[in-house]
């Protein structure tokens, strides 16, 4: 009677398992569609987002591309101001994350763990001992 007790939650347990798998990959399955709906409904369009630069915690300035003009604009949290409109030569266009070496100023978990483990193996090897 206990044994086929045991039997039965452990068989709830198993199919509550397998259907929380299943809505995590629906989850994902939907979420990957949905961004690549919204991707595709962002590209080849007449307005790009050129750079943001954060005043306060709900200010900014934007440089934006409407067409073929640049313009410089002040968001916050109720208006958007046009500020000036910019020509393409005052534009500086800096190379993107992992291009050229350029970290962006943030580096990778890689690149840090790397670094921490090249340390500690140094630490070994110079010390002979581990941090036990």
């Amino acid at each position: 009677m206990i044994i086929l007790g045991s039997v039965s939650n452990f068989l709830q347990f198993i199919v509550v398992l397998l259907i929380f798998i299943f809505v995590l990959v629906l989850t994902y399955v939907v979420t990957k569609l949905l961004a690549g709906y919204q991707q595709g409904n962002m590209t080849n369009k007449n307005i790009k987002t050129i750079e943001t630069y954060r005043i306060t915690q709900n200010k900014y300035i934007q440089i934006v591309q409407i067409g073929n003009k640049y313009v410089a604009i002040s968001v916050c949290k109720d208006t958007v101001t046009f500020l000036t409109e910019l020509s393409e030569e005052d534009i500086i266009y800096l190379p993107k994350p992992g291009e050229n070496g350029f970290s962006g100023g943030e580096a990778g978990f890689t690149e840090i763990f790397s670094k921490v483990a090249g340390k500690a193996v140094a630490g070994i090897k110079k010390t002979g001992k581990t941090d036990e």
